[in-house]
């Protein structure tokens, strides 16, 4: 299957199987490749355009980031 087919596929999904796939799948997708160097810098402007598109301003994501990190220092 080409690269092509599989991002028509999932475009076609409905909203709860693009949430689903999403969640489901980024962090088997990223493991690999957030190894590759300068990764990060290609995929930060494109979460930050989600994020923008979302209504969640960087405030919000400060706080939920801060959150998210005491949490896991708890652990």
């Amino acid at each position: 299957m080409t690269t092509e087919a599989i991002k028509s596929a999932l475009l076609e999904l409905t909203i709860e199987e693009k949430k689903a796939v999403i969640i489901d799948t980024l962090p088997a997708l990223t493991k690999d490749v957030i190894k590759e160097p300068g990764f990060m810098m290609q995929l930060f402007p494109v979460l930050l355009g989600i994020l923008k598109e979302s209504g969640m301003d960087l405030q919000q994501l400060l706080q939920f980031a801060t959150m998210m990190g005491e949490q896991q220092k708890q652990e």
